[in-house]
């Protein structure tokens, strides 16, 4: 067995305050490089557009760039060289993303609220979207599907990706065919802070868009966050988290998997599980500590587990909700006996797995659900990934002659306690109207 020390263990009744913080509160800062290095590429792409963006890939890819484009029969070349078992899960992923996202268009609504009175919403599909494209380390094609595929189902106009190229000029081949599987527009071989400042401001060759979304390292997460007066973004993104809830009938070694599997994607990833019935907390870490010699990226899952692992004793079910709807995961799999009955007192989660056969891994690939979700305990305000993000909402009013005078004095009563002389009189002259 392999030593291992949890961040985060015991009861949580006796979870100090000092821990309780530590384990709530997952925002991630910046360090004052990160910030200087964003705020210089943002100014430095606002003011030299293309030009900018050709050095940047010089020096931070080691890319000489002939063009920031990247030609649509790159894309194609790049599906049609994919191995046929990959090229057929990515098509089994993207045809679940359109199902799943087809149920959840946004639909026009109309109510008359009183004689003459009549409001409705209408959701608009934005224009332009562009969908950041993580590459560097590792490269992520269902991250592009889940970009792409709901801003296309949602009807907008025009999809763009950006992704990093490599020393070739290009970005990584399974991002390209991603891209064209999902039906982007256009692919533009720009990363990290210069890819945000473009999308976000425009350049000659990138289009200003409406919205980014996309994950990334800190030099994306901090200048989407800096753009975000000038262009909406998706929920600020943070290192992966998986929150846990099992009682007595879960396999630890299979909740040992899941806590593990998600570990693995970074050194701050955040893992907990909450452990209802007698020895079962013992046992998870038990078999965390058998399973960790045996993971590709150890030295990663030990980090994580170290520093913000844990593995925690509830004395009952509706005691571990409390404190998951407190935390806010990103991804909270329910390891209990009726996981849906359970669901109802759920809130606070991007997404929630119901069962020990509903892996995390199935959701982040497969299933049809977005994984682009929020973390560091945003889930309390914001939601996953859907066709939402990719509609702004239009609103209309009409009020016919009679409404109107019957509404015309009440407005100029709100109007005058405001000291909105001019609103009073545009709303009681239809008062007077209708009586001469």
């Amino acid at each position: 067995m392999s030593e291992l020390r949890l961040r985060f263990t015991g009861p949580i009744a006796e979870l100090a305050g000092a821990d309780r913080r530590a384990l709530l509160d997952r925002s991630v800062s910046p360090d004052d490089a990160v910030s200087v290095t964003t705020e210089a590429i943002i100014d430095l792409v606002r003011r030299d557009g293309d030009p900018a963006l050709i050095s940047l890939a010089r020096e931070f890819d080691k890319a000489k760039l002939a063009s920031l484009e990247v030609p649509r029969e790159r894309w194609r070349e790049a599906l049609d060289e994919l191995p046929e078992p990959l090229r057929s899960a990515m098509e089994r992923a993207a045809a679940n993303l359109v199902t799943a996202h087809r149920a959840s268009i946004p639909t026009a609504s109309e109510v008359v609220i009183e004689p003459g009175v009549v409001v409705g919403r209408r959701p608009d599909p934005l224009r332009r979207v562009g969908v950041y494209a993580p590459g560097g380390r590792a490269a992520y094609p269902s991250s592009v599907l889940m970009g792409v595929i709901p801003a296309r189902v949602a009807g907008v106009e025009e999809v763009i990706v950006c992704s990093p190229p490599d020393p070739s000029g290009l970005p990584s081949a399974v991002v390209l065919a991603a891209a064209e599987l999902a039906n982007a527009d256009r692919v533009f071989a720009v990363g990290g802070a210069g890819a945000i400042a473009a999308l976000a401001y425009g350049t000659e060759s990138i289009p200003r868009v409406d919205r980014i979304v996309g994950p990334g390292n800190a030099y994306v997460a901090e200048p989407k966050l800096r753009v975000a007066g000038a262009c909406a973004i998706d929920a600020p993104a943070g290192p992966s988290e998986l929150l846990v809830i099992a009682d007595e009938g879960a396999d630890p070694a299979g909740i040992a998997r899941e806590m593990l599997a998600q570990a693995e994607h970074d050194p701050r990833a955040c893992v907990v599980a909450l452990a209802v019935g007698e020895g079962l907390a013992d046992s998870i870490v038990a078999a965390l500590r058998a399973a960790l010699p045996g993971q590709a990226r150890q030295s990663i899952v030990r980090d994580a587990l170290q520093t913000r692992g844990g593995v925690l004793s509830a004395d009952s079910l509706s005691e571990a909700v409390d404190l998951s709807n407190d935390f806010a995961p990103e991804h909270l799999l329910l390891v209990v006996d009726d996981p849906r009955e359970l669901l109802a007192d759920v809130r606070n989660t991007g997404t929630v797995f119901l069962g020990e056969t509903s892996s995390v891994a199935f959701g982040d690939y497969m299933t049809g659900a977005n994984h682009v979700l929020p973390t560091g305990g945003l889930a309390r305000s914001y939601s996953g990934l859907s066709t939402l993000d990719f509609v702004r909402w239009t609103t209309y009013q009409s009020i016919d002659r009679t409404a109107a005078a019957r509404l015309g004095d009440a407005v100029g009563v709100f109007a005058d306690a405001e000291g909105l002389p001019g609103h009073a009189d545009a709303a009681r002259a239809w008062s007077h109207e209708e009586l001469s």
